[in-house]
């Protein structure tokens, strides 16, 4: 899959130069514990859907820089530990490290592989469900660095696990990198709800490499969030589907402002009868540049996917290309797919305003609905900060 170009200021660069730009993360350790964080931090963090003092947290892992600084559970039924604690317990994870992305994919991949900061490794037992989320962190302090973390994600057979994952900088931090590599597995019969939110600096650079592999009668749900600005943003986890009935959905909510390139979408490999996907995208341009990927694989009968794709550009200069695949390999299956990107139509807002709201009112009324951000699992702080976004996206129209 071909992506965006790097910008480092007006001049296009390579992923080895980009890699060269910024310092590692272990030069630059982060506070021995979250209590010594500033108290702008701690509200940065709530807007990211990381609440410290949380009640309803089922545990929490935070790493600033590459410093693990809180890694705690209350429930018996999940494992949580950093990701290098995790490799020395389980003699290197030889069934998990690098099973479902190769460490040779990229630039960033060969960066994440041998210089590992670290991560967090979470497994839910087998039967186990989880009624609260756990709350994972993964956090920038200081300027130019660059952060290299691997996650393993491990439901076992018949577990329930909602995970909520907020990626961010500190509010006064510009420029930074975060390599992030994930591997997701969805064993029989389990579910595994993963929300993850973005709230970088304006010149922040994002490169997570993703894989998911979902058994037979597993769900695997994706929600992705990313609201402000960022310098570049290149993301397409791929799930494979490999037993019968297997189920995954992605829904991603991206608002674009000037100066962001945000490159992003899902792959769907359905390899076993019975199998679901939905690709969901909202995205909005107030300036920025967006791709809206989505590729669908069809490669067994009685499968179901579909792709969508709603823009909205609120800016002359704005940009979104929406870039729907589908891709079948046998015959009964049933694959679809829409896009549509377009402005907010006059006729709607002179609707409203015929039923006593002024214009601005009205632009956000639409907007509001467009976005659809109704997420469950979220905390009540990041959903003021959603709504508080949107009120922003007309400004200046």
């Amino acid at each position: 899959m071909r992506y965006s170009e790097n910008h480092i200021g007006n001049k296009n660069v390579s992923d080895e130069e980009l890699l060269k730009t910024f310092s590692p993360a272990s030069e630059s350790k982060g506070p021995k514990d979250t209590g010594e964080f500033e108290e702008e931090e701690l509200e940065r963090l709530k807007q990211t859907g990381i609440d410290l003092t949380h009640p309803n947290r089922t545990g929490t892992f935070v790493q600033t820089n590459h410093t693990v600084q809180r890694c705690d559970c209350e429930s018996s039924g999940i494992e949580l530990l950093p990701v290098t604690a995790a490799l020395k317990k389980y003699d290197g994870l030889k069934e998990y490290w690098w099973r479902l992305i190769s460490a040779e994919k990229d630039s960033f991949t060969r960066e994440a592989d041998q210089e590992l900061d670290n991560g967090y490794f979470i497994r839910a037992l087998p039967g186990e469900k989880v009624i609260y989320p756990l709350q994972t962190c993964l956090y920038i302090r200081d300027e130019n660095l660059a952060q290299r973390v691997h996650n393993i994600v491990i439901a076992e057979e018949g577990s329930e696990l909602n995970i909520i994952t907020g990626c961010s900088t500190h509010p006064h931090l510009r420029s930074g990198l975060h390599i992030g590599i994930s591997e997701f597995y969805v064993k029989k019969g389990a579910k595994l709800t993963f929300t993850m939110i973005h709230n970088w600096g304006e010149n922040v650079y994002v490169r997570p490499r993703t894989g998911i592999r979902v058994e037979e009668e597993g769900v695997f749900l994706s929600n992705y969030i990313s609201l402000k600005g960022v310098k570049s943003v290149q993301t397409l986890p791929t799930a494979t589907l490999t037993g019968p009935n297997a189920v995954a959905r992605f829904n991603s909510v991206i608002v674009a402002p000037e100066g962001s390139d945000i490159d992003i979408g899902a792959e769907v490999i359905l390899e076993a009868p019975g199998t679901r996907s939905e690709v969901v995208s909202r995205t909005i341009s107030t300036g920025g540049r967006v791709v809206a990927r989505g590729h669908l694989i069809g490669l067994a009968p009685d499968i179901k996917a579909h792709l969508e794709c709603q823009g909205l550009i609120l800016a002359e200069h704005g940009v979104i290309h929406a870039i729907p695949e589908l891709e079948a390999h046998v015959a009964g299956v049933d694959m679809s797919h829409e896009a549509a990107v377009g402005r907010i139509a006059q006729e709607e807002i002179e609707y409203l305003m015929a039923r006593g709201l002024d214009e601005e009112e009205a632009t956000s009324t639409i907007v509001r609905g467009f976005l659809d951000v109704r997420i469950n699992g979220l905390p009540p702080e990041l959903n003021e900060e959603l709504q508080e976004v949107v009120e922003e996206c007309h400004k200046g129209m």
